[in-house]
């Protein structure tokens, strides 16, 4: 049975790996340990192993596991990311948690999370989620939403705009996942033309199964959680 040092050493040579063969710089892509329904030994594990960035879905365990590491293991300097999707009645534990929010795709959300961040803590890393595959089943934007969006948030002042997230549809062949991650490259670069001011440097798209096409499109943040700690328990989800 592997160790999740071991699974991050794994995952972070195949990064290394899909970054040399299309021609990109090393550590140009940061491995975000998905550690949703996970418990805090494990996040400890996978922290003593040097991972820093953490994803979590549910806001009431993230909160709880931010409050956890923050009391008993403050030298280890966390990032925690929000990844699930935002309700208007959770956004307070959001914006007093998280450091960075993948999954904004409302004005409303937007601007809770700037209203609500505590005074004296650094603004929200915010990433606009896209709905790239048009399904929908997903949460996010579409390509029309988005410079609207975008818009509000450069004029937020506890929240910086970052860049960019998608989940795609599941396919499993290359072109396609490549096609869908580039739309999403694209549409990033016309983020950065037309608001030169902000830091938009960052694309959340890739996992296990389509992270080398992510990171030949130019991902710069890949998701990666079961490959990391194993199979999720999701009993005690509602």
């Amino acid at each position: 049975m592997t160790s999740i040092q071991q699974n991050i050493e794994q995952i972070t040579s195949q990064i290394e790996a899909a970054q040399q063969k299309c021609g990109r710089g090393r550590e140009t892509v940061q491995l975000l340990a998905v550690s949703k329904t996970k418990p805090v030994e494990a996040i400890l594990e996978a922290a003593q192993a040097g991972q820093v960035a953490f994803g979590e879905n549910y806001v009431q365990e993230g909160a709880n596991k931010v409050a956890h590491f923050s009391e008993r293991h403050p030298e280890l300097n966390l990032e925690w990311h929000f990844i699930g999707p935002i309700q208007s009645n959770k956004s307070r534990h959001v914006a007093e948690n998280f450091a960075w929010v993948h999954t904004v795709d409302r004005a409303k959300i937007a601007q809770r999370l700037s209203d609500q961040r505590p005074e004296g803590s650094e603004p929200i890393q915010v990433l606009m989620q896209v709905n790239t595959s048009g399904e929908a089943s997903k949460s996010g934007l579409n390509n029309d939403e988005i410079f609207a969006l975008a818009e509000l948030i450069s004029s937020l002042p506890n929240l910086t705009l970052r860049g960019l997230m998608s989940i795609p549809a599941n396919v499993s062949d290359y072109s396609s996942q490549l096609s869908a991650f580039k739309q999403l490259s694209d549409l990033k670069e016309t983020l950065s033309e037309r608001y030169p001011e902000q830091q938009i440097d960052t694309l959340s798209m890739g996992m296990s199964g389509d992270m080398e096409a992510a990171i030949e499109a130019g991902s710069t943040m890949v998701r990666i959680g079961t490959a990391i700690f194993g199979a999720r328990d999701y009993s005690n989800k509602a």
